[in-house]
């Protein structure tokens, strides 16, 4: 016996920009039909992935070759953290998980993935009273993670800052402004890339100004935004909003970069040209991972929960509806900035999820 298994494989390195047509011999991704037999292996559990993450990072997990993860390599099932339930447990691991747990897991784009133990024991999702799977990914996961210790490690921020954040409408940037309002930042300004992100950012989450960087005047915008200069900027983007945000660095400024978005899928990219601002402001700009900080997770982790249930820290997530063949086309629609929130894509929704344990979703 067997159970059909639909993956999407790495087939063609982008060049530079992800080709997400399933169906092109040139294709990026292809479709691969597999199988799991059955029974699993005694050391092994299988999971289902319900919701599958889609990440800024992915574009340079294909090709970047000294980073701080491997690349995918060719043949193999694209990586992804998934909000993944566990559906049958093999029978030397009975004592220790149950079906119908739920996990944050690198499960990769597929529809079931097999875990062994120890991998498993450290992915186990926390979900808190009044939380679901999700809030498990994204902020009390990674994305939050990220929003945190990028702030306040090495952004260093202190009460009374002028805090910028560029990408501020997507997954980390939309927690970064809000952290930063709950330790006291004196203005919090978003960049983001239209009306509606704009006003979401200024009447749901409370930042002071939101600019739309598609405007003409945006610059003027931005500097009238920070009167005192910049304190800290947190960049997820890169690219001509960097070299601005640069060129009002306030003294001893804080750039923790995050990502670099703009240039991912750049032919030819360009780092920052406002270089001099670092010696003449004494800017420190420190690119960094939420992985450097795994020491710091429990006190971190405390904090985002804490902050979550109540209520000052607002969520907000990005579902992509069509299954798992709905991977490429959404993360190529995520670097052309389709989403507000969390990007994912719900391969199986949560009404379908097994009942063996209880679960709040």
């Amino acid at each position: 016996m067997a159970i059909a298994n639909k993956q999407i494989i790495y087939t063609h390195p982008p060049s530079p920009a992800i080709n997400p047509d399933l169906s092109s011999n040139n294709g990026t991704f292809s479709l691969r039909q597999s199988s799991i037999s059955l029974p699993i292996p005694t050391d092994k559990l299988l999971v289902r992935n319900h919701y599958l993450s889609l990440d800024p990072a992915m574009r340079q997990w294909l090709t970047a070759k000294r980073s701080y993860i491997a690349p995918v390599e060719l043949g193999d099932v694209m990586r992804s953290l998934a909000i993944a339930q566990i559906v049958d447990v093999g029978e030397s691991l009975t004592s220790q998980f149950k079906k119908g747990e739920w996990l944050i897991a690198v499960t990769g784009w597929q529809e079931y993935a097999l875990l062994g133990a120890k991998e498993a024991a450290k992915q186990r999702a926390v979900v808190p009273p009044g939380c679901s799977p999700m809030d498990a990914m994204a902020v009390l996961g990674t994305t939050g993670l990220t929003a945190y210790f990028g702030l306040l490690e090495v952004g260093q921020m202190r009460a009374g800052d002028t805090v910028v954040v560029s990408g501020a409408a997507g997954a980390t940037g939309m927690i970064v402004g809000q952290i930063a309002r709950i330790k006291g930042a004196k203005r919090v300004v978003g960049i983001a890339g239209s009306p509606d992100k704009c006003r979401f950012l200024t009447e749901e989450l409370g930042f002071d100004v939101a600019i739309n960087y598609k405007d003409k005047d945006w610059k003027k915008q931005l500097r009238a935004a920070c009167p005192e200069y910049i304190d800290v900027y947190f960049d997820n983007v890169g690219g001509e909003i960097l070299d601005v945000c640069l060129g009002l660095a306030a003294k001893d400024a804080r750039f923790p970069i995050s990502g670099h978005i703009s240039q991912y899928s750049a032919a030819k990219p360009e780092g920052p040209r406002n270089i001099m601002m670092l010696i003449g402001q004494r800017v420190m700009m420190k690119g960094f991972i939420y992985l450097d900080y795994h020491k710091k997770f429990p006190s971190a982790i405390a904090d985002l929960q804490k902050w979550l249930i109540e209520g000052k820290i607002k969520r907000k997530e990005y579902i992509i509806k069509g299954g798992l063949e709905a991977c490429p086309q959404g993360l190529v629609d995520m670097y052309a900035g389709a989403n507000t929130g969390k990007t994912m894509v719900e391969v199986v929704p949560f009404s379908k999820a097994i009942q063996e344990t209880p679960a709040k979703l």
